[in-house]
């Protein structure tokens, strides 16, 4: 390669994995594959060895790729967490045993697998869990000591502890939680999660716990970074030592020779398909602390220890037939059927085809031979067709649903969906949406017997749930009386449920929990929600103008209308549970937000006034009789000066309530 080429790909080079760490690192949502981004790094490295000139002194082969988030507090790392070198075949294995041994003649080394999860510190002060933070970019990181709260194998107190211990470990998601948490994200037509490392990234990383504690997270602690009050040799040692406090410690094997060492990460690479969570790679360590020191790191990667990244693996099998299914906002999901192939440890037959175009984009034909993967060694997925067989069928895509017949369109999202809202099949993905745990929350209805309700038609919407009888159920499910009044006070009792519950449980596209919680702040009731436009919904912070079209959209049907009133006539919750004072100080008084409060949230704010007689608006008009303001308020605060409306900050708010 000349020199101009070279200078241009190191910069192409640069640019690309930048994309790719933001995107891996802080939004956990990566467009390529581990293998792929470390190959890709590989090369940077060694172009940036043979033409040092060109090298960007922020470039990603000299720090780590993540960076401290905004939303949680910066924790600075005594320790600094990081990075590993990655190998890619037993010759650079090999390369860095000599490196090693130049320093080191008698190694042993340590080979452990390399979880593919998020890097953690957590720290114990007299054996007390105080403080768990992410890598960020292996100096700075987020506190989230919150959230790792919540993992059950962590432990957040241990005996015998010494004075002050900080340990590193590895958050992941077992393939049965993300198995368990891509159906509930495809039963809601949601995006579903890449991998078990990004929902695992993404489900820690969120700012209420109580939705991380519902991923089932697991960790596994594979270092000790500090510590006061005891000495520590070898990693061996301190494998065997936190093994002894209880931390969950995973297998390693002492290794002699580099021989016995890659033996032993192809022992790990063949049984990959046994362990119920994700193993990318393995890594070999130097046992020795004191030959640690002596081998020191670079501005990177620690000189003492080498991660063997695998492959991800490939087949090639025969597309049978495709298949479609009607999701719960009517999407038709094309799932490919293919003639069994062994896969990363498990058999192989169906797999996802996203869509229309998608097939359409990469040719692929009923009878062709495609090359399949498993995404983050679980979701399998079509990479190409590799074959092509002059027999082979072109799918053509339904025009009418396979469950109602009625006919379908294609949105702008590349979706085709069902236009009949009382579609069989999105009814049944409905009701299991709506009784479900983060929406209404009703015991005892299962899929199986709400299959049976539809069946014998004893429910054909949501509302019907709540004339259901005991007897009907006792005689239906030939259950105890007490198992069938168990079922009717779950059901009667969710009744009470806070009102964002019912608008998430209603399952409005684009609309999840969060989305509902926000709605249900700026709208004090179901009736204001029904009345309000696209831009009244696209006036709320972070939501867009998809999800404001979806609402004003869901909320024009005739259908939701019926549904909405016979659900309140039903007695269903239809306002906060907070009620607002006759007679408060707000009374008759227009609040619109805007701006960062100094000391509450708005959603605070709008309670307060609230729960004191006053109403709050999202859009500034001559109705609107205060603007509470807060740092970096816009276009409201603009508005509201030029119509000549009185602006207060949360100092003089405060003084109106104590008036």
């Amino acid at each position: 390669m000349d020199i101009i080429l070279a200078e241009r790909r190191i910069k192409e080079l640069t640019e690309q994995l930048e994309y790719h760490n933001n995107l891996y690192y802080n939004k956990d949502d990566p467009e390529i594959s581990d293998y792929e981004y470390d190959k890709m790094l590989r090369e940077l490295e060694e172009l940036e060895k043979q033409y040092p000139q060109f090298k960007s002194p922020l470039s990603p082969t000299s720090r780590v790729g993540g960076m401290a988030g905004e939303k949680f507090s910066p924790v600075v790392h005594t320790v600094p967490l990081e990075s590993l070198h990655d190998s890619f075949s037993h010759a650079e294995m090999r390369d860095f045993d000599r490196r090693v041994r130049e320093v080191v003649p008698d190694v042993t080394y340590i080979v452990e697998p390399k979880f593919d999860g998020l890097s953690v510190a957590c720290e114990y002060q007299n054996g007390v869990f105080v403080r768990g933070s992410t890598r960020g970019d292996g100096i700075t990181g987020e506190d989230v000591t919150d959230n790792l709260m919540t993992i059950k194998s962590l432990p957040k107190r241990i005996p015998n502890a010494p004075e002050f211990l900080e340990v590193r470990g590895e958050v992941y998601m077992s393939f049965k939680s993300f198995e368990e948490l891509v159906k509930r994200q495809e039963d809601n037509d949601e995006k579903p999660a890449k991998n078990p490392r990004n929902a695992a990234a993404g489900s820690l990383r969120q700012k209420n716990a109580k939705i991380t504690a519902q991923r089932k997270l697991d960790i596994f602690i594979f270092n000790v970074q500090q510590v006061t009050g005891t000495e520590l040799k070898s990693h061996r040692q301190s494998l065997d030592y936190l093994s002894e406090l209880g931390f969950p410690t995973s297998f390693y094997k002492v290794c002699d020779t580099i021989d016995e060492a890659l033996e032993q990460i192809e022992q790990i690479g063949n049984s990959r398909g046994e362990f119920d969570y994700a193993i990318d790679g393995a890594v070999v360590k130097v046992d020795s602390f004191e030959a640690r020191r002596a081998l020191g790191s670079t501005a990177k990667y620690p000189k003492w220890a080498e991660a063997y990244k695998y492959p991800p693996e490939e087949k090639a099998t025969k597309l049978l037939d495709i298949e479609i299914n009607v999701g719960r906002t009517g999407v038709l999901t094309p799932v490919g059927i293919f003639e069994p192939v062994l896969l990363a440890g498990t058999t192989v037959s169906r797999a996802t085809l996203h869509n229309r175009d998608f097939i359409e984009e990469k040719g692929i034909c009923i009878g062709d031979t495609v090359v399949i993967r498993k995404a983050g060694e679980i979701i399998p997925e079509v990479l190409s067709v590799s074959e092509h067989p002059s027999d082979a069928k072109p799918f053509v895509f339904p025009t009418v649903c396979p469950s109602c017949g009625s006919p379908v369109v294609q949105d702008d999202e590349a979706a085709t969906r069902c236009t009949n809202t009382d579609c069989p099949a999105q009814l049944m993905r409905h009701m299991i949406h709506f009784v479900s745990r983060d929406a209404m929350d009703i015991d005892g209805l299962g899929p199986a017997f709400l299959e049976q309700l539809l069946k014998e038609k004893l429910v054909k919407s949501p509302a019907d749930l709540y004339r259901l009888k005991t007897d009907d159920i006792s005689a239906f499910e030939r259950k105890a009386e007490k198992s069938a009044n168990n079922l009717i006070n779950s059901i009667q009792k969710s009744k009470d449920n806070e009102l964002y519950r019912l608008v998430y449980a209603l399952g409005i596209r684009n609309i999840g929990l969060k989305a509902a919680k926000l709605l249900c702040e700026h709208f004090l009731t179901v009736n204001d929600l029904m009345n309000a436009k696209a831009e009244d919904f696209e006036s709320i912070d972070g939501f867009g103008s998809v999800m404001a079209q979806s609402l004003e959209n869901y909320f024009s049907l005739e259908s939701t209308k019926q549904l909405i009133a016979d659900l309140k006539d039903l007695g269903l919750k239809m306002k906060p549970s907070e009620q607002k004072i006759s007679g408060g100080v707000f009374e008759g008084n227009t609040f619109v937000l805007t701006g960062t409060l100094p000391t509450m949230t708005r959603s605070e704010a709008s309670k307060i006034i609230e729960q004191n007689g006053g109403k709050t608006s999202s859009s500034v008009s001559k109705k609107t009789s205060y603007v509470l303001a807060g740092e970096e308020a816009g276009s409201k605060l603009t508005k509201a000066q030029k119509l000549g409306i009185e602006v207060i900050s949360e100092e003089q708010f405060l003084s109106m309530i104590d008036k």
